[in-house]
C-alpha cells in the first residue's frame, strides 16, 4: 500500500489555509510563504526515487535568462509523482489555497502541467529573477499561484540554489529561501512578484536543484495585479539585476519584450519556442 503524502486528514487543510492566512498576505516584498515537512518525508522520498535525469528529450531552456530543464505534461512524471500531483490539484488542497490566499475568485488547477511538472537545474544552471506568464496559453485563464515543492535531501548552503524574492522595484533581494528537502514554496503571481534563482548553482557536478511545480489559476482578476498592457501575456518577463547581470542579458531581453509588444501572439510562441530549444 503507498504511503499517505499528508501528516493529517486532508478535510483540515481548509483550516489550516485559514491559520497560515495573516502570515501568507502580510509578510514582504509580496503574499508568499514557505513550510516545511508539510509531507511525509518516506512518501516524497518515493517521488525523489522517481525523478528522471532530465535532457535533451525534454524542455530544455538555455539563453541568457535562464539555464534549466523541465518535463512536458504528465508524461516523464512517475507513479507516485502523479499521486501527489493529484493531490495538489484536489478541492480540498484547492481550498487550503484559497483559505491562506483570500484570493475571492474560484481557483482552478492545470491538469495541463503547462510550464509545470519536473523542475531540474543542474551544476551552473540559473534562472534570473522575472515575473511569470499572466494568462494560460490554453485555458486563457489568469495565472495567480505557484507552489514549489523542494526535492533535495541534504542540501548544503553552499550549493546555492535559493529562491529568490526580490523587491517589487526590484531595488534589492528581500527574501532568500533554501530549496530543502520538503520544503514547499507558495507564492501569489502579479506584475510586481519579481522571483528566481539568479545565481549560478555551484552544487557538486552529481547534485541537482530538483522541484516540483504547480500553477493555478483563476477566470479573472483584480484590475490593480497586472498592468493594463501585460494582462493578456503568455511569456515569462525577465529583468536584470543593476550591476549583477551581463549586457548580453539585457540586449536578449529588450529583443523578446519587443517581439512580446508588437508582434503576433503566433510568433511569440515560435520565438520562445525557438529560443527554449
Amino acid at each position: 500500500m503507498s504511503l499517505s503524502f499528508l501528516k493529517f486528514p486532508a478535510h483540515e487543510l481548509p483550516e489550516r489555509g485559514s491559520q497560515l492566512s495573516e502570515k501568507y498576505r502580510t509578510v514582504p516584498p509580496f503574499p508568499h510563504i514557505y513550510i516545511d515537512d508539510f509531507f511525509e518525508a518516506d512518501a516524497l522520498r518515493e517521488v525523489v526515487n522517481e525523478f528522471p535525469e532530465l535532457g535533451q528529450e525534454d524542455i530544455n531552456y538555455v539563453n541568457p535568462n535562464e539555464s534549466k530543464f523541465a518535463s512536458k505534461g504528465e508524461g516523464r512524471l512517475g507513479p507516485r509523482a502523479k499521486e501527489l500531483v493529484h493531490l495538489l490539484n484536489s478541492e480540498p488542497f484547492l481550498q487550503f489555497l484559497q483559505e491562506m490566499t483570500g484570493i475571492q475568485e474560484t481557483l482552478i488547477p492545470d491538469p495541463y502541467l503547462e510550464g509545470g511538472g519536473y523542475h531540474q537545474i543542474k551544476p551552473g544552471g540559473f534562472l534570473k529573477v522575472h515575473v511569470d506568464f499572466h494568462k494560460h496559453r490554453g485555458m486563457k485563464l489568469d495565472r495567480r499561484i505557484n507552489v514549489l515543492v523542494y526535492l533535495n535531501e541534504d542540501w548544503e548552503e553552499s550549493f546555492g540554489g535559493h529562491f529568490e524574492l526580490w523587491e517589487k522595484d526590484m531595488s534589492q533581494c528581500a527574501v532568500r529561501i533554501a530549496p530543502l528537502f520538503n520544503r514547499m514554496a507558495i507564492f501569489s503571481t502579479t506584475d510586481y512578484s519579481w522571483h528566481g534563482h539568479p545565481d549560478a548553482l555551484t552544487c557538486p557536478p552529481n547534485r541537482s536543484r530538483r522541484s516540483l511545480a504547480l500553477y493555478y489559476y483563476t477566470n479573472g482578476r483584480p484590475a490593480d495585479e497586472i498592468r493594463p498592457e501585460n494582462r493578456s501575456r503568455i511569456t515569462t518577463t525577465f529583468v536584470a539585476r543593476e550591476g549583477q547581470d551581463s549586457s548580453k542579458m539585457k540586449v536578449f531581453n529588450g529583443v523578446v519584450n519587443f517581439a512580446n509588444d508588437v508582434m503576433p501572439p503566433f510568433l511569440v510562441r515560435w520565438i520562445k519556442k525557438f529560443r527554449n530549444t
